[in-house]
């Protein structure tokens, strides 16, 4: 691809100049996360407690007995920790993506700067890419906002904050970081290679196809599209991985000790199975879509608004 709304080539060759674009792609990046939690923490909370908890009959349903019992704070329970996280992640996302892109597009032959011959495959593994990177991160992170998101209100709280649930998650039946506050890794690692994948090749899949179209270069491409596209990309990247996300909240709002009923990955899947049938591996898929699209708007929006003015 050459000259992106979001990319970065067309504003520098490589070296030291890469090395610059690369910080301005993880500022981007983490603007844009900011913009995306504060945007999704409400629609957030509602898929938690749907694809958790059997209380609720539908999202309506779910949203209206948080802001009856809970008040209406409640909908950015656990903001904290994503709002310090998810900055970091959307910021690892975008640095990650273009660095494989480019690490990609200086391996083909006839690579010439600013101008991309990556297939849209390639495209798609850069963003993998870029999932298993932030992963790293994200899993820990979404595992303490799901324990807060779905704690009891008032006097049977758990946790009294993000550092507490960390604490207690480290010391939970002696699993230490990894089996406590890393619950959930494995399905977590698989949901963001084939979620970011998917995003990313959507994206650049319309964008391409927009410029093509209108016969125009795609630094071009006006903003509002930019969002657009950036909306229609975040619901692929759900409707891509959904299931996955389903038995990451189910893992990490298990209990400990005698009180686990997931052992592994695999055995979650299993058991929603038998349990549920493919309906299980969607409940909560319609507030997610609802979310998705001025979450992933907003993200690419900010990204691309933020990129032009630093440059």
């Amino acid at each position: 691809m050459a000259d992106s709304a979001v990319d970065i080539d067309a504003h520098g060759g490589g070296g030291g100049g890469g090395a610059l674009q690369t910080a301005k792609d993880l500022f981007s990046g983490a603007a844009g996360g900011i913009a995306q939690v504060l945007i999704g923490q409400p629609f957030d909370i509602v898929k938690v407690r749907l694809q958790t908890s059997n209380a609720y009959p539908s999202a309506a349903a779910a949203a209206a007995s948080i802001w009856k019992n809970e008040g209406p704070l409640a909908f950015y329970k656990g903001t904290l920790t994503p709002l310090l996280g998810i900055g970091a992640c959307v910021s690892i996302q975008f640095g990650a993506f273009h660095s494989a892109r480019r690490w990609l597009e200086q391996r083909k032959a006839g690579f010439v700067p600013g101008v991309s011959t990556l297939g849209y495959g390639e495209y798609y593994a850069a963003g993998a890419f870029a999932g298993v990177a932030n992963s790293v991160i994200s899993g820990p992170i979404e595992h303490v906002r799901i324990r807060l998101q779905t704690q009891p209100h008032g006097a049977g709280r758990l946790y009294t904050g993000p550092l507490d649930c960390v604490r207690k998650l480290v010391a939970a039946d002696g699993g230490g970081v990894m089996r406590g506050l890393y619950r959930g890794e494995a399905v977590t690692v698989v949901r963001e290679a084939q979620a970011y994948g998917v995003w990313f090749l959507a994206f650049e899949w319309l964008m391409n196809a927009d410029a093509a179209r209108n016969k125009i270069a795609r630094k071009d491409v006006p903003s509002y599209k930019v969002a657009l596209y950036g909306g229609l990309a975040g619901e692929a990247l759900w409707l891509a991985s959904y299931p996955f996300d389903v038995v990451k909240s189910k893992m990490q709002t298990d209990g400990f000790g005698p009180n686990q009923r997931y052992k592994t990955m695999r055995d979650c899947f299993s058991q929603t199975w038998r349990a549920e049938g493919a309906r299980g591996f969607w409940k909560g898929i319609g507030p997610t879509l609802l979310r998705a699209m001025p979450v992933s708007a907003g993200t690419f929006a900010v990204v691309e608004m933020t990129m032009r003015a630093i440059n």
